[in-house]
């Protein structure tokens, strides 16, 4: 089975008591709320990846105040004509302030919609794991910088 792996950074963007997400558009059409960031480039600082995808995501300006921790998540993905995928993604969490800008809707990318929610209306929202994943990480701050017990799931 082929191994893959994904290099990610992700920002946890809480102020004035609200959250910003970005609705995430699955292959088969389904749309979840999650954490704007995504893909690092060959390269590129994690910092910098993160900023990059608030913004693409998002259309917002965020400034990144802290790490908050890292996720990993393996899945196994069939393959088409074969045994498929042995995928795992890893996820930088960083803890960032939007500095300018307002949320709008990414221009040809991997989500449709960006918005703020409030944080006690977050739970009830069709969502990706690594929104909890965040939220913990954000809310507790431990001292490895990992969810305990593993939060995992899909997204």
């Amino acid at each position: 089975m082929e191994q893959q792996l994904r290099v990610a950074a992700y920002a946890v963007c809480v102020q004035d008591g609200r959250m910003l997400l970005a609705r995430w558009v699955a292959r088969d059409g389904a749309r979840r709320w999650t954490l704007p960031g995504g893909g690092m480039d060959h390269g590129e600082d994690p910092v910098a990846t993160v900023v990059r995808e608030v913004a693409e995501e998002t259309g917002c300006t965020a400034e990144v105040t802290a790490l908050l921790g890292v996720d990993s998540m393996t899945t196994r993905r069939p393959g088409r004509f074969g045994p498929g995928v042995d995928f795992q993604s890893l996820r930088i969490v960083y803890e960032a302030r939007i500095t300018d800008g307002e949320p709008r809707p990414e221009p040809d990318g991997s989500t449709d919609l960006a918005a703020w929610h409030p944080l006690g209306s977050v739970a009830a929202l069709e969502r990706v794991a690594l929104v909890d994943i965040g939220l913990e990480l954000w809310r507790t701050r431990p001292a490895l910088g990992r969810v305990e017990g593993g939060i995992h799931g899909t997204g």
